[in-house]
């Protein structure tokens, strides 16, 4: 049996063609530090085959206003679309597993009773600076800890 919930969250959209990749990547650290559940970038062409980037923030009821302030006032960005949409998620657990570089925090699932182990990006980040070893060997090594 998969464990799982549904819920609705807000979705912001706006076009951005006059920004540089510096200041998104900073807009984008912005909006997690203020609530977002997810932020990402997808490009695109805009009238006149101009390149840019359609900005997408994933956030709660709570977080809406934040999230609008930041985009606002840290982009060019003169518009921004809302809407609401239903989600599926997988409830999750966060735990912590020990390797042989040290403990990884990690996030389970269960999908049809088949555990699912989720290393934490900085979790595992830090284990392999500190170990001086591929990141890659940390993530494998949390990901098939049971």
């Amino acid at each position: 049996m998969t464990d799982k919930y549904t819920d609705t969250i807000n979705v912001l959209e706006t076009n951005i063609d006059d920004c540089s990749g510096e200041v998104l990547g900073y807009v984008m650290d912005k909006l997690f530090a203020g609530g977002a559940k997810d932020v990402f970038y997808t490009s695109i062409f805009m009238k006149k085959n101009r390149p840019a980037y359609k900005l997408t923030v994933l956030c709660f009821d709570e977080d809406v206003e934040k999230m609008e302030d930041i985009i606002f006032s840290e982009t060019t960005s003169i518009g921004i679309r809302k809407r609401k949409e239903e989600r599926v998620c997988l409830k999750r657990n966060f735990e912590t597993v020990d390797t042989k570089y040290g403990k990884i925090d990690v996030k389970t699932v269960f999908v049809n009773d088949e555990k699912r182990i989720y290393p934490e990006f900085e979790s595992v980040k830090k284990a392999a600076e500190k170990n001086n070893v591929p990141f890659i060997m940390v993530f494998d090594e949390a990901k098939h800890k049971s």
